[in-house]
């Protein structure tokens, strides 16, 4: 089994939930992969993009994947794991179903139609701490993968946060509900889930490697 981390839109390998799960990976000796999905150029970043450079980290078939997503990257997960036979587990933490329509309101109409004109807005980038600027291919990208037809049906875990100011709790519980492979857990935190990381890691070790309870 391989293990894939996908950090979040505007993050980094660097991340306090990357760098807490590969401390706690490498603790049981399993080594996890963690992907720089900015490629040093966040600037024409997209969905198709991050989907391709993770293909290329696959192991040989049929060796299994799990991959383990966060906001963004739990999106990307998704979608690899309805491509991708390979991918045979999913956690997903706080992941981004449906993020253009929680994200370009708070924009606001003219910003987003600036942004479109333009071609580019600049975005704050947790992992380089500054302002970079965005190519509107993002969103473009980005509708071509809706939510709705996410339908393989693999083991997934979602942790998500009850005080997601991000994407809302919602987003989870809908895809859920919808798809009984899907275990959800609500978690008492917001988008960074960073006060969990304890009960990621138990969830994470329950799904994964379950004891035989015989």
């Amino acid at each position: 089994m391989q293990y894939i981390y996908l950090h979040g839109f505007a993050s980094s390998p660097r991340s306090q939930k990357a760098a807490d799960l590969k401390q706690r990976f490498t603790a049981i000796g399993q080594p996890l992969l963690i992907p720089d999905l900015n490629q040093d150029d966040f600037s024409h970043l997209t969905l198709t993009r991050q989907m391709r450079q993770i293909e290329q980290l696959f192991p040989a078939a049929p060796t299994p994947v799990t991959l383990i997503g966060s906001s963004l990257g739990g999106l990307t997960a998704a979608w690899m794991a309805e491509q991708q036979p390979q991918v045979q587990r999913l956690v997903l933490l706080a992941p981004a179903f449906g993020f253009l329509a929680h994200w370009l309101p708070k924009l606001g109409a003219e910003q987003v139609q600036q942004w479109q004109s333009t071609g580019y807005m600049p975005v704050y980038h947790y992992g380089e701490d500054r302002l970079l600027p965005l190519h509107y291919g993002f969103v473009e990208d980005a509708r071509r993968y809706p939510a709705e037809q996410l339908q393989r049906a693999i083991p997934t875990l979602i942790l998500h946060g009850r005080q997601d100011e991000v994407i809302p709790v919602s987003a989870s519980i809908d895809f859920a509900s919808k798809r009984p492979w899907v275990t959800l857990v609500e978690l008492e935190s917001d988008h960074s889930l960073s006060n969990v990381l304890d009960d990621i890691w138990l969830k994470i070790q329950e799904f994964c490697w379950p004891k035989d309870k015989n």
